[in-house]
């Protein structure tokens, strides 16, 4: 008697991951596209303006603001790229194998807020069925100063949220 084991990808049509330029959101990135080739995704970038004007020295609020948000866009556009070969390059086996390929959506925001509340109302609104989202896997008492975003937005939402570092 031979058994069989076959693998399926699980069944996710629209996923959130928020994105912030470091390696673990990066990762995210990665984890979806190897994990979820077909399911819709919302690439989001938070900017927080509580952090985020005095990141950029020596300019206006609206100044400071345009920058973020073009560097933002142009971080997001990337991550689309990154994200769009990997679904052409499925396209391509499945035209090789005349199976039909389901046509994934990539949508990129840039939203400006407090990052665990903004990433919650963004997945409410965009109606995902899950959240990847990168840690930077703080511990101790650096945990407890800053906090954890990734777990603050586990434990404010009721759809699954992975945690990738």
């Amino acid at each position: 008697m031979t058994e069989s084991k076959t693998t399926t990808t699980p069944s996710v049509a629209h996923i959130l991951v928020p994105v912030d330029g470091s390696p673990q959101s990066e990762s995210a990135v990665e984890y979806v596209r190897g994990i979820f080739p077909t399911a819709d995704v919302t690439l989001l970038t938070v900017i927080d303006p509580v952090n985020g004007f005095a990141a950029y020295d020596g300019t206006t609020e609206g100044s400071w603001k345009t920058q973020a948000q073009q560097a933002a866009e142009s971080l997001l556009a990337e991550k689309k790229t990154m994200l769009q070969t990997e679904t052409d390059e499925a396209s391509d086996i499945d035209a090789d194998t005349d199976t039909e390929s389901d046509s994934q959506t990539i949508e990129t925001m840039v939203e400006f807020g407090q990052p665990v509340e903004t990433i919650q109302d963004a997945a409410d609104a965009r109606g995902v069925d899950q959240i990847v989202i990168g840690s930077h896997g703080r511990a101790g008492l650096q945990r407890i100063i800053v906090g954890s975003v990734a777990e603050n937005v586990m434990r404010g939402v009721s759809i699954p949220v992975t945690i990738v570092r």
